[in-house]
């Protein structure tokens, strides 16, 4: 009878236990608490946890919730042995999680801002493993929809090299109470894909990798308080081209092939628009991203529910309807069409073509033409990537135009890379804010947009920081182009002069004068495809509907005639 019951018992556990691939199935969609429990206090940043924000969200239909917190602070943690986190703020955290649970939704905990552990590693490493010991010795009863994140965005002096270490370590002290927990990995240099070809992945079936997402910089952060020089970034539009769309597909490429040669699922553990980006802009951005990560088997958070990047104001108990509809019931939104004009393309048949290498710090590296294209070798490597820089000046830029960067290019290794495009001269800086891209050995293309929100810049440079890899790395082709977004041309049709359109850009319901009643009109977009055709009605009252026509730019034709129209 004892070993019938041995044989059930593993029976049991054996049908009924959960990959990491079937937990990130479950946790799907999903929100971050911010600016809660890893602010100093629950009310320090003014959005303190409320009773009734899980059945909200779980009404809402997310799935989990992820509960930043900062454990190490004196008031919540000893700061010398025996670093013993305090009794009630645990019972504060058990209570939030049981509340999560009690609402249906599965739980991601995590350990956020531990900023002396980034400062001095070393000497803070016991402090960091005495307190996962305690906090997963606390919540051990708990089941498989409770879920450990190590630490938020390792970034620092904790290095990928030292993070892969501590990352192990905290798992071994984990693992010790809690053998079959979900644990999800993150990724050093501020979590995103930048630092992702210097994780190495432990042995382990019960692990998540975990990525940060908040790409293009420049339009997320526009207007940020505390990410220097975002004011300029301020009118930073993302407007669902098919370029955009397909740099987050080129920027998760390398993220893709690394979760399936290691047998990983992936969370997106943040991703989000703060609240000064154009509200439009904001929804398009998110309801992309959703539906792609969602198409790629990504569970997702939103970053987060109720301060500046969140949809739910506190004060008024309102929802902003358009990102929620973004995040949870929009389907996948087809891109609008990208028209460009060359500014500058790169031709290395007979020398460099204005390309140079400047050196600098420790890095040491060269610079040759080949049959291929430019070949930079960096034979020494430097913790500063720009102490190894690639760069071309001359380019003109126009204030309120957007440019697309594209290159194609390889390594002879994995080596990490980012580039933007800026001044010439002191205070040397970014136009475009700073992309990272992974270059393989294999060629692959590559391309970042921005928006030129500085005054014009008739000799502005493209620049490579490369510093940080000991390779060789290929650069076949370099183009930067203006993205143009009314050109007639396109149609070959001379433009309605004394036609008005009114709001343009418009939304909802357009507006216009100038047509004749007995015309026929109709919308095109810039491929010259009828979207549709206004009805006799709609021309003799000037007016109308957009309602399921996708945002971008068209023109409304009529008589051998067209007057452009941009539809938010």
């Amino acid at each position: 009878m004892r070993k019938f019951c041995w044989l059930f018992i593993l029976f049991t556990h054996t049908v009924f236990a959960q990959s990491a691939f079937e937990i990130n199935q479950k946790l799907g969609r999903g929100v971050n608490m911010g600016n809660m429990f890893e602010a100093p206090s629950e009310d320090a940043w003014g959005n303190p946890f409320r009773d009734d924000y899980f059945q909200r969200i779980a009404a809402l239909g997310f799935e989990h919730v992820r509960i930043p917190v900062t454990w190490d602070i004196p008031s919540r943690a000893m700061q010398n042995p025996p670093y013993t986190l305090e009794a009630a703020f645990l019972q504060r955290i058990k209570l939030v999680l049981d509340q999560a649970r009690s609402a249906g939704l599965m739980a991601i905990l995590n350990m956020h801002h531990h900023d002396r552990l980034f400062e001095a590693p070393d000497e803070s490493k016991a402090r960091f493993l005495s307190q996962w010991r305690q906090i997963s010795d606390y919540f051990q009863d708990y089941d498989h929809d409770l879920l450990f994140e190590v630490l938020n965005e390792p970034h620092g002096n904790l290095t990928p090299e030292k993070w892969n270490d501590f990352f192990r370590a905290a798992l071994a002290v984990i693992r010790d109470k809690n053998p079959e927990r979900t644990v999800l990995i993150g990724v050093a240099e501020y979590g995103g894909l930048s630092g992702l070809p210097k994780l190495e992945i432990p042995e382990d079936d019960h692990l998540i990798l975990s990525i940060h997402y908040y790409e293009p910089f420049a339009f997320t952060h526009q207007g940020a308080e505390w990410a220097e020089g975002s004011s300029q970034w301020l009118g930073t539009l993302w407007e669902n081209t098919d370029r955009e769309q397909d740099q987050v597909k080129k920027q998760f490429q390398y993220a893709q092939n690394f979760a399936q040669t290691y047998n990983l699922p992936v969370h997106i553990g943040e991703f989000g628009a703060y609240y000064k980006a154009d509200s439009d802009s904001r929804v398009r951005w998110t309801n992309f991203l959703a539906r792609w990560f969602e198409q790629q088997g990504f569970s997702w958070a939103y970053w987060e529910f109720s301060a500046g990047f969140g949809f739910f104001d506190p004060g008024t108990n309102r929802y902003n309807e358009a990102l929620v509809n973004a995040l949870l019931h929009n389907p996948m939104p087809e891109p609008v069409k990208t028209v460009t004009e060359t500014v500058y393309e790169s031709n290395f048949s007979q020398d460099n073509h204005g390309w140079g290498l400047q050196v600098s710090g420790s890095a040491q590296a060269t610079l040759k033409r080949t049959a291929d294209g430019l070949e930079l070798t960096v034979d020494k490597s430097s913790p500063e990537a720009w102490h190894v820089q690639l760069s071309r000046g001359n380019i003109p830029l126009k204030k309120g135009k957007q440019y697309l960067v594209t290159f194609e290019g390889q390594a002879a290794a994995q080596a990490s890379i980012s580039s933007y495009t800026g001044m010439t001269r002191s205070p040397w800086s970014s136009y475009s804010g700073f992309s990272s891209f992974t270059l393989e050995p294999v060629k692959q293309s590559f391309d970042y947009l921005f928006l030129m929100n500085d005054e014009a810049d008739p000799a502005a440079r493209i620049v490579f920081d490369a510093g940080s890899s000991v390779t060789s790395m290929t650069f076949h082709s370099i183009r930067i182009a203006e993205i143009v977004t009314d050109k007639e041309v396109v149609l070959s049709l001379p433009k309605a002069e004394k036609v008005s359109l009114f709001p343009n850009p418009g939304h909802k319901l357009v507006r216009f004068s100038g047509i004749p009643e007995d015309a026929r009109a109709e919308l095109i977009n810039l491929k010259g495809e009828t979207v549709r055709n206004l009805s006799t009605e709609e021309i003799r009252k000037g007016s109308f509907s957009t309602k399921g026509i996708p945002a971008g730019y068209y023109f409304l034709r009529f008589n051998d005639q067209a007057i452009r129209l941009v539809i938010l």
